[in-house]
């Protein structure tokens, strides 16, 4: 082993007081991988399993990949199932079926239940590993088989209560047991409606909501007979949230969503997932060209409305940029729904204008004093030229809200996430419906003069 290989080794074997998992763990990624799995192989299984517990060790699938196979099998036998299940879904199928042949049967129908279902559902987060009581049993008994079980178990802070059907009949809190007296009846405890639950299919992102709208620690995932398959924590859904922003983030800059971290992610794996969507924008912005070939005859007898053909098409670009972050995160947030269209149309049109006209201002602002001090010499219509801007920024940005605040609507309506109407896209759509939105106002104000 290499000094840091050893020190990351050693550093699991001090006292634990002295040694932060995160802080291992950022070391293991930091390694090569076959360093690390080196390492992992030397430390104690509680810290080993510990770091392979934690999300943010993203190198996880490589690093067990090449440990041993029994250490590996014992390792992944000792992790939280969820967790587990998304180590084995993100390695090699050559790397992780020995290791899932090699386990126990019964973690095997676990991990099999959990990969069954996308990684972006609520079954894809759940994890098997819940406390559940009968519903006629004691405050008492409960308390006795959660200290019982409770190494055993991801959470014991929401405890199921299954009736001879095994049906789920209500959930209980931790908090609420230790204050109970323990001879009551734990079904006394329930709140008086039913639990809330989500079916495995449900998306992490409506999981999620619910978790924060009902204020839950944690979420029992049921079939369609109300039996329970598993329970989604508050932790897993922060994970989940961060990854779906991350991915989201991503599409929005006009990349397809990276399965990796970026340095971690090949170099033709990064060009794949930037030229499909680079290509595209580039085909589109090709119609600004036929936009401008369109008016060529104008731009000969008018050069000067180039000079802000740049400005014009940034605004309204811009503009556009701002209503639709502002409309993707509010559709995320369930701010806004698809009904609500029309709103979102009534309350971008004036605001669009408004915008419109400060901009057109201070582009008329400007055009007057740099030909009034000397700084350019617009000719004779110049105060045209000056008109010409000034309603062509009106025109282009309330065109560009409009256009950025529906786009986002129109994705989602055809099935298509929201995301995918990535500032680039809306920049482009803009730039092209711009130029004619400017030469067709050039061509209103100045024919018979410059035209």
């Amino acid at each position: 082993m290499t000094s840091l290989t050893a020190g990351v080794a050693a550093g699991f074997r001090r006292d634990k007081r002295g040694v932060y998992l995160a802080d291992v763990v950022e070391m293991l990624q930091a390694l090569p991988r076959a360093e690390a799995a080196t390492a992992l192989a030397h430390m104690p299984d509680v810290r080993a399993v510990g770091a392979l517990d934690r999300p943010e060790f993203t190198a996880a699938p490589d690093v067990v990949a090449l440990l041993p196979l029994p250490r590996a099998v014992h390792l992944v036998a000792e992790m939280s199932e969820d967790r587990a299940a998304d180590l084995l879904s993100a390695m090699e199928p050559e790397a992780a079926a020995p290791i899932l042949a090699a386990l126990t049967p019964e973690v095997q129908h676990s991990l099999h239940r959990l990969l069954a279902w996308p990684a972006d559902s609520a079954g894809g987060m759940m994890t098997t590993e819940y406390v559940a009581c009968a519903a006629d049993a004691s405050v008492g008994d409960v308390l006795d088989h959660i200290r019982t079980v409770e190494r055993s178990r991801e959470t014991i802070y929401s405890v199921f209560l299954i009736d001879g059907d095994d049906r789920l009949v209500a959930t209980v809190s931790l908090r609420r047991l230790i204050a109970a007296d323990p001879a009551s009846p734990a079904l006394d405890l329930a709140r008086g409606r039913g639990p809330v639950t989500v079916p495995p299919d449900m998306d992490r992102e409506e999981v999620a909501d619910l978790i924060r709208r009902h204020d839950l620690l944690a979420l029992p995932v049921v079939d369609d007979v109300g039996r329970p398959l598993g329970i989604v924590t508050v932790d897993d859904v922060l994970d989940a949230l961060v990854a779906e922003h991350t991915e989201d983030a991503q599409k929005f800059g006009g990349v397809e969503a990276l399965d990796r971290p970026y340095l971690e992610t090949g170099f033709f794996a990064m060009i794949r997932k930037r030229a499909g969507w680079l290509s595209v924008l580039f085909l589109s912005e090709m119609l600004t060209a036929s936009a401008m070939q369109h008016f060529e005859t104008e731009l000969e007898r008018a050069v000067v409305l180039t000079l802000f053909i740049p400005l014009i098409m940034s605004s309204g670009g811009n503009s556009g940029s701002q209503a639709t972050s502002l409309l993707i995160r509010a559709l995320a947030l369930g701010q806004v729904r698809l009904r609500d269209w029309w709103r979102v149309a009534m309350r971008e049109l004036p605001a669009g204008l408004v915008l419109g006209m400060i901009l057109g201002v201070i582009g008329i602002v400007r055009i007057a004093a740099w030909q009034k001090l000397g700084f350019y010499d617009y000719g004779p219509h110049w105060m045209l030229i000056a008109a010409t801007v000034g309603a062509g920024l009106v025109g282009i940005v309330t065109f560009g809200s409009i256009a950025g605040s529906m786009l986002p609507f129109v994705l989602q309506r055809l099935g298509f996430d929201p995301a995918s109407a990535s500032a680039p896209f809306v920049a482009t759509l803009v730039d092209v419906t711009g130029l004619v939105i400017y030469f067709s106002i050039a061509l209103a104000i100045l024919s018979g003069t410059l035209l």
